[in-house]
């Protein structure tokens, strides 16, 4: 069974109705990034932070997954599926994918700020006072500037084993995701799904400049025929 391996970002989930966060002016919802996905941020004005996130968290849960979402959950059926995700939403997770890494952690979740192994589940909104069973504040569990980025060790262990890679809704310029690719095995088939491609088509790569919810069903069309 062929290994496919599956990088998204944004443009993944804009289609669902999810705000692609950062502006063309660096603005995220018109914040500067540094006080709302920063250490230092929220250090300086937690409160701040906290309901940054508690918005976003409203809105993820209002919205559903696109056809595009449901799309490769449906690959399932037929191919190893490996999702490597930079979202934080769980669409994935409701259109039905089951093998999902969420490189930049999870809106849905919340973490310790003293152990930050210490993750649970969180729906409502966070805000000051709510503390683990240590007494410690809880925090969005994010990966924010600044921050390790802990999976993506193991992403990088799934991208090796790669059979197809597709791309979908990133630019590819934001490291240490945009890495990724290249350690697929050389020669590996690799479709590029972006309205704005970052990348032209070569022997080994598709490029489709279409939004998620086309170019997904039109990469898996010419999948087929590999």
């Amino acid at each position: 069974m062929k290994h496919i391996v599956v990088l998204t970002g944004a443009g993944m989930s804009a289609e669902s109705g999810l705000k692609t966060f950062r502006d063309a002016n660096g603005l995220w919802e018109g914040h500067d990034v540094m006080k709302v996905a920063s250490p230092e941020g929220f250090a300086r004005n937690p409160e701040l932070v906290l309901e940054f996130y508690n918005q976003r968290r409203r809105q993820l849960l209002e919205v559903k997954p696109n056809t595009a979402h449901y799309d490769l959950a449906n690959l399932e059926h037929d191919y190893k599926v490996s999702i490597i995700t930079q979202n934080v939403d769980d669409l994935h997770e409701r259109s039905g994918s089951s093998n999902v890494l969420h490189l930049h952690g999870e809106l849905l979740k919340a973490r310790s700020t003293y152990n930050e192994q210490d993750v649970v589940d969180w729906t409502t909104d966070l805000i000051l006072g709510d503390v683990c069973q240590q007494g410690y504040q809880m925090r969005p569990h994010i990966v924010w500037f600044g921050e390790a980025v802990p999976m993506i060790e193991k992403a990088i262990e799934v991208c090796v084993t790669a059979d197809v890679l597709m791309i979908i809704g990133t630019s590819m310029q934001v490291y240490p995701a945009a890495s990724l690719m290249h350690y697929v095995p050389n020669g590996t088939q690799t479709f590029f799904i972006d309205p704005n491609p970052a990348m032209n088509s070569s022997i080994n790569l598709t490029v489709i400049s279409e939004p998620a919810t086309v170019g997904v069903s039109q990469a898996i069309e010419q999948l087929k025929l590999l």
